[in-house]
This record gives C-alpha cells, structure tokens and sequence, in this order.
C-alpha cells in the first residue's frame, strides 16, 4: 500500500512539473491559450477561453461593413481588446473568393475593412488584424479536414442549396466547401468555446464532428467546440423589412454601411419601405418597417423602444425618417472621418496586417505542425 501512495505521490509530482514547464513555456512567447466565437453577420469570430486572459480571434468577411455589423460584432468586439491582454481579427480572405469579385475590388477591400475596423475603436495597440490568405495553416488545415467530411454531409446545408440554386446549380468547389474552411478557422486554435447566431449552428455542428472524426482516428487532440447561443441586433432590410439587413444584398438602398456619406444615408432612410399609417408606433408583426426605423433609432441613441416612441409623437413617418437618418449620420460622423483618413495611408495599414499575420503564425505553427505529425505527414 505505502508504495502504491508513493507512486501516486511521483506521478503526481510529474504531472505538476509538466503542467507548469508546458505553461511556461507558453507565457513566455507571449501566448496564452484562446476559445472560439462566432458571429452571424461576420462568418466566425474567436476567443479561446482557459485563462481569464488571453487572446481572441475574430473572422471578417472583405466587403463594404454595414451598420448591422457595427451594432453587434464590431462594438463587442472594442469591448472584449479590454477584457484580453491580445485580441486577433482576420480578414478572410479566402472566404471571399467565393463570391466573384474583380481582384482589384477585393484588394481595396482588405485594406477598407482593416481601416473601418481601427476606425471603430480596435486599436492596434491591443490588437492584431491579419490577412487569413496570409496564415497558411488555414487552407492546408482544410484541405485535411475536407478530407474526412463527406460530400453527402455537406450537400444538407441549407446556404449550399440556395446559394447553388441562385447559381443555376453551378456552385463551386470553393463554395460547396465553405463550412470545412471555416471548421480549419475555429480548430486550428483549439477552441473551446463558440457563441454563435441562430443561422451558424449547423455549421459549428461540423465543426464539432470533425474535431470527433479527427479525434478518434488519430488519437485525441481537438477540443469539440461547445455552442453558445447569442443574440445579435435584430436589424433589417430598409427595402424589406422582414429580413435582415445583410451586405450581400443586391439592393444598394436595403442596407447603412458605416462609410456611407451623410447624403447616401439620407436617401437609404428616405426610401426605407414603411406603410400607409403615418403615425410612429413599434409593432414588429404588423407595422414591421417602421418599427425597424425604431429598432435602428433605439440602437443609435440607447434608449428604450418606448421612450423612443414616446419622443416621436407629432411626427409622421416621412418626418421621422430624417430624424432616424441624422441620428445615424450623427454616430457615424466619427467613424467615417478616421476612416477617410487612415485609407490614404496604405502603407500603415499593410504594416498593420503583416504585423497581425506575424502574431497568428506563431499561433497556428505549433498546432498545425502537430497535425501533420498526427497524420502522418511528418
């Protein structure tokens, strides 16, 4: 009995040593370990949580920002740079070759995103912004997951069936394999937990059954991601106003992106689509553009729905569109001037995404350099 207490007593003492040289060695690269989010309107955005301070890692799509976006991811994420001794953003670029797009127009797009988001409060004193293209572990993380993905598990998701039906049943490849990218994206840093929108949860449910897939053939290694379900500003369409308002819509009048001028922001709400009662009220199920227009102003000035109603009577809704429109215009003065000003500073902005690609490299190396040891290819 005294020796079996005594092996316990060394294996124990092993196992500390272990713990504190592994973690050592971590604090002293200045990394520490992350979990994952996830955000609708911005593909995935990632923080992996084991300690109260660490590292998070946001994805974000090149393309014009919309208001939508500054309300719920962009705000939280200005939050979370205080919350976390280093914060990464990338902008996933790869992502975005899905969708056709002139390469000059996707160039100017990482740059514009990069400068919205410093624009909006990241600072890249607390911060890093990175190009995914840049980090090449994300692809060839991909390339050995979609490796263990089957294409009749892919062909369910409910984007690939209406995204390829719009494209007269001709999706690409790139397209079909969106969601075992996005699965490289969350599991290349060993993320544990990922709060995620309504419309993403069947894609962290492949997340969770690759890091399972993986696992169990080669031996534990990925933690299965957990969801956690979170709400996001409920802001819609200006030209439809039971759907939400998203930067892929074809109609340049249905959505506010942040760097929308003074005058293009008043002609969106003048033309928002309302009905035929003039009176302002919030009555989402049947006077659903209006309230929209309420829903947008209680976002802009803090205030309740009601106090906001409350506020407006006397007007009748041609009126309170302008109003609704200066309320706007007047948050995004701001954020629009720096960004003007920090986009004639090209070089500024490439230093700023070298310097974040730098930083996730020494993130993604060692995980994705496990991997191929894991499967064989070294």
């Amino acid at each position: 009995m005294t020796i079996k207490i005594l092996l316990l007593l060394l294996l124990l003492l092993l196992l500390l040593l272990f713990v504190n040289f592994s973690w050592s060695a971590l604090s002293s690269t200045g990394l520490q370990p992350l979990c994952l989010l996830a955000h609708p309107d911005f593909t995935f955005f990632s923080l992996r949580i084991k300690v109260s301070k660490g590292f998070s890692l946001g994805f974000n799509q090149p393309g014009s920002l919309i208001w939508g976006n500054y309300l719920g991811a962009i705000t939280s994420w200005v939050k979370l740079q205080e919350e976390c001794s280093s914060v990464l953003y990338s902008i996933v670029d790869l992502h975005s070759l899905t969708i056709p797009r002139e390469p000059t127009v996707l160039r100017a797009s990482i740059l514009d995103v990069t400068a919205v988001l410093l624009a909006c409060g990241i600072s890249p004193q607390k911060c890093f912004i990175f190009q995914q293209s840049q980090v090449p572990e994300h692809a060839e993380l991909a390339w050995i997951l979609g490796c263990l993905t089957s294409m009749p598990r892919l062909q369910h998701f409910p984007q690939w069936k209406v995204k390829n039906a719009s494209q007269m049943n001709e999706g690409t490849v790139g397209l079909f394999t969106y969601p075992v990218l996005q699965a490289a994206d969350i599991l290349l840093y060993k993320s544990t937990h990922v709060p995620v929108g309504e419309d993403q949860v069947l894609h962290l449910e492949l997340t969770q059954d690759t890091a399972r897939r993986f696992n169990k053939k080669y031996g534990e290694f990925f933690p299965v991601p957990t969801a956690i379900l979170t709400e996001s500003k409920k802001i819609k369409s200006l030209r439809d106003p039971t759907s939400k308002m998203s930067k892929s819509d074809p109609q340049k009048l249905a959505t506010v992106n942040i760097t929308d001028s003074p005058e293009e922001i008043m002609l969106k709400f003048r033309k928002a689509v309302t009905d035929f009662t003039s009176e302002v009220t919030y009555d989402p199920a049947h006077r659903p553009g209006v309230s929209n227009l309420v829903a947008i102003h209680s976002a802009v000035t803090g205030l309740s729905t009601e106090e906001v109603v409350r506020q407006s009577t006397g007007l009748d809704t041609a009126h309170y569109k302008a109003v609704v429109a200066e309320a706007v215009t007047e948050k995004l003065a701001p954020i629009r001037s720096e960004f003007v000003r920090l986009k004639e500073d090209r070089s500024y902005l490439e230093k700023v995404l070298w310097t974040g690609a730098e930083k996730a490299k020494e993130l993604a190396a060692p995980v994705y350099s496990e991997v191929k040891r894991l499967v064989g290819l070294h």
